[in-house]
């Protein structure tokens, strides 16, 4: 991806656990990244204001030391440390990693933008991820999309058509572009037949998606092993149930009608119907995406 003027500014790259982050791979990617930079934290949001203890709980966690502690829920933003010498690479790039909170979307924004706009940040990148009906054994999807006309240009991505409710990643967009900031959607497509577990390849994808983007090397770490051993474990699973074994065969077969290099719109459009027939309920209404890993709105798959 060439350089250009969304890309050369100070970035902030955001994910949530929640509603926007299924198989926790939004979060997942950015710890990895996080784990790599030199970053130090400029602010966390109050939890008592934004959070519902009983929706979102805390967690006891034994620390370094041997100690039980409390880790609440919240939001931190991050930032280059300065302090750390020579920091050529990654030191525009600032993070803001949490989890979504479940009350006064509004002021939780306005703090959010406070901070933004007192770094000088240039550019949000926003990651997530979905349920979709797609196979586990095929590549991951990754759909851009920026409400941003130059950015759209700069980086040859859509504009979302997508109508309907929303995550705190979409309220901090639309309040981003309001102050003059522009923002990037990257989002994942993760298999809804899995939805309770970690999924390590979803992460990776969003790890190479931000690589590619960002032009910041990212070490993968143990991700790819990880991401190969949990596309063996739904194998295995699959292997000891027909029902589900068919049922992936049939993703498989949309996922690769849509992939095909001869496809054309009418085509594509005549397998799903066939598809969506074979389940047996003639359409969607349980909010994934589609047999091609696109959720209801027309993103890009990059």
């Amino acid at each position: 991806m060439t350089d250009n003027g969304f890309l050369r500014g100070r970035l902030l790259l955001v994910a949530f656990e929640g509603w926007n982050d299924a198989g926790e791979a939004a979060t997942g990617a950015l710890k990895v990244l996080k784990e790599q930079l030199d970053v130090i934290v400029i602010s966390e949001v109050d939890a008592e204001e934004y959070f519902d203890f009983q929706f979102n709980r805390p967690n006891v966690v034994v620390d370094d030391d041997g100690k039980r502690v409390l880790e609440w829920p919240g939001a931190t933003f991050s930032g280059p440390d300065v302090t750390a010498g020579d920091r050529s690479d990654g030191s525009n790039v600032y993070l803001l990693i949490g989890s979504e909170p479940s009350r006064n979307w509004r002021s939780f924004t306005a703090e959010v933008m406070n901070t933004v706009l007192a770094e000088e940040i240039t550019g949000i990148v926003l990651l997530g991820a979905m349920l979709a009906d797609v196979p586990h054994t095929r590549p991951i999807s990754v759909f851009s999309t920026s409400e941003n006309p130059l950015v759209r240009s700069e980086l040859d991505i859509e504009r979302s058509t997508y109508e309907g409710p929303v995550g705190i990643l979409s309220v901090i967009a639309d309040a981003a572009e309001s102050a003059g900031v522009p923002t990037v959607s990257i989002w994942a497509s993760v298999p809804h037949y899995v939805h309770n577990a970690p999924s390590p390849k979803a992460t990776l994808a969003l790890v190479e998606k931000i690589e590619e983007l960002i032009g910041l090397p990212i070490e993968r770490g143990e991700l790819i092993d990880e991401s190969t051993a949990w596309e063996s474990g739904i194998d295995a699973l699959a292997g000891e149930d027909d029902d589900m074994a068919a049922y992936i065969r049939q993703l498989e077969q949309a996922r690769d009608t849509v992939d095909s290099p001869e496809a054309s719109g009418e085509a594509i459009a005549q397998e799903f119907e066939r598809y969506l027939r074979k389940r047996g309920d003639g359409g969607r209404g349980d909010g994934r995406a589609g047999g091609d890993g696109r959720p209801d709105e027309p993103w890009r798959r990059d």
